[in-house]
């Protein structure tokens, strides 16, 4: 007999949103380290991401006794809020309950950033989302993806492959990132950022 594992009860209290690119041509790029966070945390977690709703591939799981709602959204990074944006209101969750995982070329590979609120940095998908929401106040994890060489064009740079040697320091930052997500939404945000930063 096969036993399906059972759904989490209630509405989701939490979300958290890992910012990239949906195609297939997009995986393992610089730009979809926060795609890649969430499928290592969905794969700590047991869980499959492999629910459309939301403008997103999404499911929930139960991360410090708070059921949460893990999302891949599939709007392409430069429309991330619209997606965004639709789980909150659906859920009634406000920004600071809304944890974004995202890259940055500001940090080095294998580098974190956590941060409880902010500006977008320059970073895209963050700037829809606050401009949708009209808040700043999402929590985040910046995930480095190393900086653009300067014979680079920016848009070539992020949507590119990490280097076999970087994808060693990129794997220790994610699994970072998945620790540091438990962390955040148990409440802990400050050992997150002593730990991680």
């Amino acid at each position: 007999m096969f036993f399906k594992k059972k759904e989490p009860l209630g509405a989701a209290e939490f979300i958290i949103a890992g910012l990239g690119n949906p195609d297939r041509k997009y995986e393992n790029t610089r730009h979809n380290a926060g795609f890649m966070t969430i499928d290592a945390l969905a794969d700590k977690l047991d869980v499959r991401i492999d629910r459309i709703k939301y403008k997103s591939l999404c499911t929930t799981a139960v991360i410090n006794d708070k059921k949460v709602l893990l999302m891949k959204p599939s709007t392409y990074m430069n429309n991330s809020g619209l997606a965004v944006k639709e789980a909150m209101s659906f859920f009634k969750i406000p920004p600071e309950k809304t944890l974004i995982i995202l890259d940055d070329i500001s940090l080095d590979v294998g580098k974190l950033r956590i941060r409880r609120k902010g500006s977008d940095g320059g970073h895209n998908g963050m700037k829809n989302i606050i401009y949708l929401s009209g808040s700043d106040q999402f929590p985040r994890i910046k995930i480095g993806v190393g900086k653009k060489p300067e014979q680079w064009d920016l848009a070539d740079w992020v949507l590119s492959t990490f280097t076999s040697t970087e994808q060693k320091s990129l794997k220790t930052a994610v699994d970072n990132a998945v620790s540091a997500i438990e962390l955040i939404v148990g409440g802990q945000t400050d050992k997150a950022m002593n730990l991680y930063n």
